[in-house]
Order: C-alpha cells, then structure tokens, then sequence
C-alpha cells in the first residue's frame, strides 16, 4: 500500500512558476504509474498529467500542455509536477495519485488506487 504526500503548493503570480512533489512511502513505487489531479472550488477532481512507471509515456490534460512537465525519480520515490506560465484557472488543490498499473497513463481517476490529501495551489491576477 502506497502513502503519498505532496508538497510545494502555495500563492504565485500569474506568469510564474511552483513545482510540487509527490512523496510515497512505498517501497514499491517504481510499479506504479503516478498522476496528478486536480480540483478547483465547486468543480470536480480533473485530471492534469500521468506517467508510466519508468517514464516512457506521458499524458498531459491538453490546456496544461506545453506549460506543465511531469517527471518522476524512482530512486526518490517522488513524482513532479513542473508548473510554467502560471494562470488564475490554474487555481485548485493538486493531488498525486498511484496506479498499480505500471504501463497505465489514465486520464480517469476511478482508475487510480491511491491519493494523497493535497496541495493548494492559488494563482492570482
């Protein structure tokens, strides 16, 4: 069983840049594919990005395309989330997510088996 924790949210201008970190305790990570969601008030959980177990595929939400990179360090059992060119709709809490489908970049979160609790991030105009 995997327990995530993300890190590196908090209050950037529009234009700007923050990366977040997903830390997982397990020992197993390196066969989980990861993802980040997202979830602005009053809207559902959306997906932003995915990444396969080794990285060698990567699916990105088309609006964050081009603006976020999703990247993962099994040696650190961490996954990041490379936020560029900051907007105001960019404001949600952003959380990781754990698939024990290694090869699996679902953009689906019924797909994912574990989640972290969070991370605000508030982008102001």
């Amino acid at each position: 069983q995997a327990q995530l924790v993300e890190s590196g949210g908090g209050l950037e201008q529009a234009g700007g840049s923050l990366r977040l970190s997903c830390a997982a305790s397990a020992h197993t990570f390196s066969a989980y594919s990861m993802a980040w969601f997202r979830q602005a008030p009053g809207k559902e959980r959306h997906f932003v990005a995915a990444i396969s177990s080794r990285g060698t595929r990567i699916n990105y939400y088309e609006p964050v395309k081009g603006r976020f990179t999703i990247s993962r360090d099994n040696a650190k059992n961490t996954v990041y989330l490379q936020m560029n060119s900051l907007k105001p709709d960019d404001t949600a809490v952003y959380y990781c997510a754990a698939n024990r489908d290694r090869y699996a970049v679902s953009n689906y979160s019924f797909s994912y088996d574990y989640w972290g609790q969070g991370t605000q991030v508030t982008v102001s105009s």
